[in-house]
């Protein structure tokens, strides 16, 4: 059998995705149901426990491939990245019809009337997906149930090319491994939905961005000078060029998204990784 990556294949020994029929050992195969993400941030943790580590993390009104509902926990692909994962199953809703608006703010609110004093339902983050059934003043109604701010949406199909300038938007929030929302998210979240934000998928983490986005500048060594827009993967880390030795990150050293200088970056990571400093960037590309 040819060895699959776990986080983007679903398979474990007892259980299958039946199109990997064939391609793993596994006691039964199934085809999956869809769903889509009905909580503001719902938690993909890599086993069905509230203390498993949080792997990453799906966005209201996100498709999603269920394999298993089991004891208050539904085992889910990720419609968006492919990401595999554990997630509570009250998170997820049978899916309508297909979402024609997204969230263009970092945060807002959805109600449960077109009133901002109504306690709010749930919180939504940037890139939360809906399709807005109706209008009523300044709130916009959402086939999932609620309401929100009209002019927090704007139509799916809105893109913001400049991944740059869609980055510095997530500028001093938390810094969260595994997380994947302006409440807060990890070096490969910014990237992606900076990404995400021009209209281009792209994968989960790091080494996956490595392999699969732009074309390579340079491998190993000293980087020649980064333009605009360029990613530079390290181990286990990318940041985004801002220009003049400048990057964007989210990093566990301020705990928050950052700009600061590239070598600063460098030598953290020399120092984390044990790997030489002139070794430290692996691939530079250009999205």
């Amino acid at each position: 059998m040819t060895a699959l990556d776990p986080r983007l294949h679903a398979f474990r020994p007892d259980l299958a995705d039946a199109g990997l029929d064939g391609r793993v050992e596994a006691a039964s195969f199934v085809e999956s149901r869809p769903a889509v993400v009905a909580r503001g941030v719902a938690d993909l943790r890599r086993a069905p426990r509230d203390d498993a580590p949080l792997d990453s993390q799906l966005l209201y009104g996100e498709p999603l491939a269920c394999f298993e509902r089991h004891a208050g926990w539904a085992w889910v692909q990720s419609g968006t990245d492919g990401y595999v994962g554990y997630v509570k199953a009250d998170a997820l809703a049978a899916p309508g019809e297909a979402a024609d608006h997204r969230l263009d703010e970092l945060l807002s609110y959805r109600y449960p009337e077109p009133d901002l004093k109504a306690p709010p339902l749930d919180r939504l983050t940037i890139g939360a997906t809906a399709r807005v059934t109706g209008r009523r003043g300044a709130f916009a109604e959402l086939a999932g149930g609620g309401w929100v701010v009209a002019r927090h949406l704007v139509p799916l199909d809105q893109r913001e090319p400049d991944i740059v300038a869609s980055a510095l938007r997530f500028l001093g929030l938390p810094y969260l491994w595994g997380g994947r929302s302006s409440l807060g998210l990890d070096c490969s979240a910014l990237v992606q939905l900076a990404l995400a934000l021009a209209g281009r998928a792209c994968r989960r983490d790091s080494d996956q961005q490595a392999a699969t986005l732009g074309e390579p500048v340079r491998r190993g060594g000293f980087p020649p000078a980064l333009e605009r827009g360029d990613l530079a993967f390290m181990p286990g880390h990318v940041v985004i060029a801002l220009g003049d030795g400048q990057v964007l990150n989210a990093n566990a050293h301020h705990m928050l998204v950052s700009v600061e200088p590239l070598e600063a970056v460098r030598g953290r990571v020399a120092e984390e990784s044990g790997r030489p400093l002139d070794e430290t960037i692996d691939v530079v590309r250009r999205p």
